[in-house]
């Protein structure tokens, strides 16, 4: 299965933390937004400032997710990503899980192959069921 990974997925992994997914195991294959990168920085970055990492952890744990979206394909945040995030979708959903949604969206309409939606969050889990999309990791 080719699977899209949200931030959530990759925080688990990088920060090691229980229930992660280990997409090497599970994942033929693994997508994700340029959005991811920055939301998982911005964690760390938050993390260090309020003292729950140290800066040698912060380094190990920046350079984990740099090695992970690696080993993926990283999607650019384009103009028609941002449209398709603007419409509506069929249940409640905040922007940076709108901007996910759409990115998985558009690479299964370009690549015509069924997509996997990788996510620690409920609410991005129940609106990409809602469109279709197989869901893991909720």
């Amino acid at each position: 299965m080719i699977a899209y990974l949200d931030a959530s997925v990759v925080l688990r992994l990088v920060l090691r933390e229980q229930n992660a997914l280990e997409k090497r195991e599970r994942f033929d294959g693994a997508v994700a937004s340029a959005l991811t990168e920055v939301e998982c920085l911005r964690t760390l970055d938050r993390m260090a400032r309020l003292g729950e990492l140290k800066a040698d952890e912060v380094a190990d744990r920046r350079m984990a997710v740099y090695r992970l979206l690696e080993e993926v394909e990283v999607i650019d945040v384009s103009a028609p990503v941002l449209r398709r995030a603007a419409e509506p979708f069929p249940t409640p959903l905040g922007t940076l899980d709108a901007l996910h949604l759409a990115t998985a969206l558009a690479w299964r309409d370009t690549h015509g192959a069924p997509l996997t939606m990788a996510t620690h969050d409920k609410s991005l889990a129940t609106a990409s069921r809602a469109v279709g999309l197989e869901v893991v990791g909720v």
